[in-house]
């Protein structure tokens, strides 16, 4: 079954380009542009999950969600908006929100809240697998490039931020090469280095928890003293 997704947002390009990105994973999604057509879809139990912005012209996000909580509603509702003040996300939580990100969005940080919403809810959310060849193996797990996901050998997604994935890609396209950090961050963050720039190795760190059998001995991305990382799978 193909998951329902109900985009709820005032701005036409933001709908737009949910729908798209959504659609291309392989979810069935439709739009509203306030919160009359986000009742009118419900009524018609056409969605699975909201994705519902906050600050949106006269009935905002926080009341289209209180009204849906009043009226018993319990699908499942994740909340957009473009203040990342931490009163919003608490107003929300406490009125029955499942999950929230503000904007700008990472667009494949969002399309994992939503499977991870989805699995709670008890509700499947199928994709396509990728083409052969678009796979990449990284310790107990596989790199699928196509749909810039993280899989488990059981099929279930490791949640990736798309810097992340930008890293394993860059390391996947280099495989057996030892890239500096200078190479790194030009590859996969498009600016230049600072010698006292450390983000590459957390994010390494934070991704060798993701994928090593012992990130204390990672046996996929090694590190190379005074050089750099290498991505060198068994």
């Amino acid at each position: 079954m193909t998951a329902r997704i109900l985009v709820c947002d005032d701005e036409p390009d933001v709908r737009e380009m949910l729908a798209e990105y959504l659609g291309k994973r392989g979810f069935a999604v439709e739009t509203a542009g306030d919160a009359a057509g986000l009742r009118a879809v419900l009524e018609r139990g056409a969605a699975d999950l909201v994705l519902l912005d906050i600050n949106m012209p006269g009935e905002d996000g926080l009341a289209a969600l209180r009204t849906l909580r009043g009226g018993g509603s319990v699908i499942p509702v994740v909340l957009l908006t473009a203040r990342g003040e931490v009163i919003d996300r608490i107003v929300g939580i406490e009125m029955g929100a499942d999950d929230y990100l503000a904007k700008p969005v990472d667009l494949r940080e969002l399309e994992a809240r939503i499977k991870a919403v989805l699995r709670r809810s008890g509700t499947p959310a199928e994709s396509a697998p990728a083409p052969q060849g678009q796979r990449w193996r990284f310790g107990k797990c596989w790199l699928d490039i196509a749909s810039a996901r993280l899989l488990a050998d059981d099929g279930s997604e490791v949640p990736l931020t798309a810097m992340e994935f930008n890293l394993l890609k860059l390391f996947a396209e280099n495989r057996g090469r030892v890239l500096n950090r200078d190479q790194i961050l030009e590859g996969a963050h498009d600016r230049a280095w600072d010698p006292f720039d450390r983000s590459i190795d957390i994010r390494i760190s934070r991704i060798r928890r993701k994928i090593e059998v012992n990130p204390e001995k990672p046996e996929t991305i090694r590190t190379v003293r005074g050089l750099g990382y290498i991505y060198d799978p068994k």
